[in-house]
């Protein structure tokens, strides 16, 4: 990408401003029945939420589901069809400009100038937003300590390998500190020490009041940060709550049992499958199976009861509360990595 490529794509995204009032608690996004089709395709279906102040909202879905839709439609990088929406109390179409100076983005692939050194393209980012040299200067050397890249500060950016170029780009997206921060899987490529320093980085910036909207496929990581999570699929959110709420419409705790003879693993689920609502799931290599239970105890006892009168022994047996990925299998049909071969905006997700 060149230099003037990246310094549009800045400044559609960046932050200089204090923006409207900063107020945790209070709705800094309100989105309103916001639509958008490619063609046939519909991206974005009527969709309608929230972010209060100085909140992390966690954006899940299957790839093609429309998070990144909606996320370049909040960034005022692409017009909706329908509906309406503000960040910051500015209008997405209307106040492209002024809410342009508020947000910042990461997108899901590295947005870096590949033939300036790492210090110059956060720099560059600075002044962009008309910060004084002494000032976008050491923005980037804070950044650059930061995100763990000092010792490649100087080097182009084309010899940093993927994670690296990666952190910059979250870098740059910070540079102006802004109000409202739209990640869109930001710690995709990252090494595990990369993605835990990453969510260091947000949790202190939402204790400082950034109101931050995170896409992820990580569904560990939505389960870290966010204060709250939307299931979209389809371009339609099927899901709203806490990650304690999605967890409960799973049925409430899991079962798990492993049985000594794993060729009579499909004998076992039959059993297990009279006390649960749906189907049970079978991992007949390791001859286990689980299921979410609504009454986890009483129907704990008559399993074991009914496996032990049908002469199957069992091996291991655990009750635990649902994974985020069991909860989004459950809603979605496919797991939060499935690629469902769909496009959303010509990207994934």
């Amino acid at each position: 990408m060149s230099s003037e490529q990246h310094a549009t794509d800045a400044v559609a995204v960046g932050a200089t401003t204090n923006g409207r009032a900063r107020s945790s608690g209070v709705p800094v996004v309100v989105i309103d029945n916001i639509s958008k089709s490619y063609g046939d395709i519909r991206a974005l279906d009527g969709v309608t939420l929230q972010i209060p102040g100085g909140t992390v909202l966690g954006l899940l879905g299957p790839n093609g589901a429309g998070k990144t839709t909606l996320v370049r439609i909040l960034t005022t990088l692409l017009n909706p069809d329908g509906g309406s929406a503000t960040v910051a109390g500015y209008d997405v179409v209307h106040e492209r400009t002024e809410l342009r100076g508020v947000v910042g983005l990461a997108g899901q692939f590295a947005a870096v100038d590949q033939a300036l050194t790492g210090r110059e393209n956060l720099e560059m980012v600075g002044r962009l937003y008309h910060f004084s040299r002494k000032i976008s200067h050491d923005r980037a050397c804070e950044l650059l300590e930061r995100f763990d890249l000092l010792d490649a500060a100087d080097r182009p950016a084309k010899t940093y390998s993927g994670g690296m170029r990666r952190r910059l780009d979250l870098a740059a997206s910070l540079v102006a500190r802004p109000q409202v921060l739209f990640l869109d899987e930001p710690t995709a490529g990252l090494d595990p020490r990369s993605r835990l320093d990453l969510w260091n980085v947000v949790r202190e910036l939402v204790r400082d009041g950034t109101t931050v909207l995170l896409t992820t496929q990580y569904l560990e990581e939505a389960d870290q940060l966010a204060d709250n999570i939307v299931v979209i699929d389809h371009g339609r959110i099927i899901a709203e709550g806490t990650a304690a709420d999605l967890k409960a419409r799973t049925g409430g705790e899991v079962l798990t049992v492993r049985l000594s003879d794993a060729a009579k693993t499909d004998a076992a689920a039959a059993i297990v499958a009279r006390f649960g609502t749906d189907a049970p799931n079978v991992d007949r290599p390791a001859g286990s199976v689980s299921m979410p239970l609504s009454d986890g105890a009483r129907a704990l006892a008559g399993i074991v009861r009914d496996l032990d009168e049908a002469g199957l022994e069992i091996a291991g047996i655990e009750m635990r509360e649902p994974t985020l990925n069991e909860v989004f299998l459950s809603l979605t049909g496919q797991s939060a990595d499935a690629d469902d071969g769909a496009t959303d905006a010509g990207q994934a997700g």
